[in-house]
C-alpha cells in the first residue's frame, strides 16, 4: 500500500461496476441490513431495508468532503513495513559492499560470488509459494488469538510485506554481482577470458531481469514484465550456473583448471545456485491444465469455477497457456470440504480478462500450489471486519464464509445483477444479517461515507483489525481514515510510482 498521490493513469477510486455505469436492469432486489451487536441508534442512511423497490430516481447520497490528511499519517503509511524491510536489507548490503570495495571486509572480497548468489537465493525464496505457505501456517498455528494484539498485528504486517526482503535482496544481489565482475576485470591478467566474458553477459542479463520488475513496467506493461523477468531471468539462472562453475574451477594463482566435482561441491556459491534453481522449479512442477466453468452474469465480470474446495485467504494464478501471462485472483470457497472454488475476474480492459468474457475457455492453466494472501492471517484474530469494493469481494469473501467472527462490508453497484446468483447465494447462505452490510451505490445514488459505516461496524462488532480490498484511491482513503482513527488496518499493496528512480528503487519487487 502506498499513500502517495495516485500517478497518472492509476485506477479510479471506483470502477464501472461500483459507480453504477453498467447497463443492467434494476428491479426489485433483496438487500441485507447491517446488524449491530448492541442496540445503539444507527444513522438511517446506513441501513437498507430488506425489500427495496428501486425508485425512478434514486435519492442522492452526498459524498462527504475529503478531509485533509496530516503529512505524518501520509509518511507513516508510505514508509510501511515493506519499505522498512527493504531499507534495512539494502542498507546492510551497501555497507558490506562499501567495506569489501575498500578492502576492509576480507571474507566478502574472497567470497563475492557467494554474497551475490546468497542475496539472489533469499530473494527468490521470499517469492516461493511453498515457503510462503509454510510461514503463514507456522504463524497461524502458534500465535492465533492468545498472543498480544501488537504481536499478531506485527506478524501480519511482516508476512504481507515479505516483498520488501525480496526486492532488497534482489537489488543487493545485483550490486554484489557487479562488484564481482568489476573485481575480475581489475585482476584480468590472472583471470581467464571466458570468466570475464560470461561474467559480463550474466551481469547484463540479471540487470535486465531486475529492471523489468520495476513497478512502472510491471503495472503498465504486464506482458513485457513477464517475458523479461521470467524468460530473461531463466537465462540469467543458466548463465549464473556457467559463471559459478567456471569461477569455482579456475585457480587464478596457478592459472589452471580444477574440474574435480568434489572441489566444486565444497564451494558456497554452488549451493546457493542450487537453492535458487530448486526454489524456481518447485512452483512450475505444480502447473496443471484444469477444466473450468465460466459464468457471465454481466459484460464486466466473469466468475470462474474450479473443482475442489480451498481454505480461506489464498490466491491463485491462472493462464490460457502453460508458461505465459499468469494473472492472480482471490479464491472464494466455502471451505476445504466444498465441491468448488471460484475466482471473480473483473474486465478492466486487459486482454486476458476481456477474453474470458468474449471467448470463455473450457480449460485454464493454473498452479495447484496456491499462495497465501494477507487474509490468511485472519485466524490470528478473535474478530475482524473485511471491507471491499467491487471485484474486491473475490479476495474478501472466503474469510467471512469460513469464519463467523468476521464482519463483511461490500460496496458495489447492483451486486446481485452484476456478480450473479452464485456469489449472491454464497453470501446469503453463509453470512447472517448481523455481520453483513451490502451498500448498493447505484440504488443509493452514490457511495457511502465509508469511514462512518466502517467505524460503526468496527466498534459494534468489537473487532481487533480491519482488512481492506479496494483499488488504489479507495484503499488509500480507507487506510488514511483508519490510521487517523487508531484502527489497525491492512490494505491492498499498491506500488504505483512516479518516474523518479528513487521511488522505483524503493518499490522494486
Amino acid at each position: 500500500m502506498s499513500s502517495v498521490p495516485a500517478p497518472e493513469g492509476a485506477s479510479p477510486a471506483y470502477d464501472a461496476a461500483e459507480k453504477g455505469t453498467l447497463d443492467v436492469h434494476l428491479g426489485p432486489t433483496e438487500i441485507t441490513v447491517m446488524g449491530l451487536k448492541d442496540e445503539r441508534k444507527v444513522d438511517a442512511t446506513l441501513i437498507l431495508s430488506k425489500e427495496v423497490v428501486a425508485p425512478s430516481k434514486p435519492a442522492a447520497v452526498k459524498t462527504p468532503a475529503k478531509k485533509k490528511v496530516s503529512k505524518w499519517i501520509l509518511w507513516t503509511l508510505w514508509f510501511n513495513t515493506y519499505r522498512k524491510l527493504f531499507t534495512f536489507v539494502f542498507t546492510i548490503n551497501m555497507v558490506g559492499i562499501g567495506l569489501a570495495a575498500s578492502g576492509h571486509f576480507p571474507y566478502a572480497v574472497h567470497w563475492t560470488g557467494a554474497m551475490a548468489l546468497g542475496n539472489l537465493n533469499f530473494a527468490i525464496l521470499m517469492r516461493n509459494e511453498l515457503f510462503g505457505r509454510f510461514l503463514y501456517l507456522f504463524v497461524n498455528t502458534f500465535f492465533a488469538k492468545w498472543t498480544f494484539l501488537w504481536w499478531r498485528l506485527g506478524c501480519t504486517s511482516v508476512l504481507q510485506h515479505l516483498g520488501g526482503i525480496h526486492s532488497g535482496c534482489a537489488l543487493s544481489g545485483v550490486s554484489w554481482l557487479i562488484l564481482k565482475v568489476v573485481n575480475n576485470f581489475r585482476h584480468h591478467s590472472v583471470n581467464h577470458d571466458s570468466i570475464l566474458i560470461v561474467g559480463t553477459i550474466t551481469n547484463i542479463v540479471v540487470i535486465i531481469s531486475a529492471l523489468s520488475a520495476f513497478p512502472w513496467v510491471r503495472n503498465t506493461h504486464h506482458n513485457i514484465f513477464e517475458r523479461h523477468h521470467r524468460f530473461v531471468g531463466w537465462l540469467g539462472l543458466i548463465l549464473t550456473w556457467v559463471f559459478t562453475i567456471l569461477g569455482d574451477s579456475y585457480n587464478p594463482e596457478t592459472r589452471t583448471w580444477n574440474l574435480s566435482g568434489q572441489h566444486i561441491l565444497r564451494q558456497q556459491d554452488f549451493w546457493f545456485a542450487m537453492g535458487m534453481t530448486t526454489f524456481i522449479i518447485i512452483p512450475w512442477l505444480c502447473v496443471r491444465e484444469v477444466p473450468v466453468d465460466i459464468e457471465l452474469p454481466s459484460p464486466k465480470v466473469a466468475i470462474v469455477r474450479f473443482k475442489r474446495g480451498m481454505q480461506q485467504g489464498l490466491l491463485g494464478r491462472i493462464s490460457r497457456t502453460s508458461i505465459m501471462e499468469y494473472h492472480a485472483f482471490g479464491i472464494i470457497s466455502e471451505g476445504t470440504h466444498a465441491k468448488y472454488h471460484y475466482m471473480i475476474c473483473g474486465v478492466q480492459g486487459g486482454d486476458f480478462t476481456r477474453s474470458l468474457v468474449n471467448d470463455p475457455p473450457r480449460t485454464l492453466w493454473t498452479r495447484e500450489l496456491k499462495f497465501a494472501g494477507v487474509s490468511n492471517t485472519s485466524t490470528l484474530y478473535k474478530r475482524g471486519v473485511r471491507i471491499c469494493t467491487g471485484t474486491g469481494i473475490g479476495a474478501a469473501l472466503s474469510t467471512c464464509l469460513q469464519s463467523p467472527h468476521w464482519y463483511l462490508i461490500w460496496i458495489g453497484s447492483d451486486q446481485e445483477k452484476t456478480f450473479g446468483p452464485t456469489i449472491s447465494g454464497l453470501i446469503h447462505r453463509h453470512i447472517g444479517p448481523e455481520r453483513l452490510l451490502l451498500w448498493d451505490s447505484k440504488l443509493r445514488g452514490g457511495r457511502p461515507d465509508t469511514m462512518k459505516i466502517l467505524k460503526e461496524a468496527y466498534y459494534s462488532w468489537e473487532a481487533e483489525v480491519v482488512f481492506i480490498t479496494s483499488n488504489y484511491i479507495g484503499n488509500s482513503e480507507i487506510m488514511q481514515g483508519c490510521k487517523e482513527a487508531g484502527i489497525p488496518a491492512f490494505g491492498t499493496l499498491w506500488d504505483f510510482v512516479g518516474v523518479t528512480l528513487y521511488k522505483s528503487l524503493f518499490l522494486l519487487a
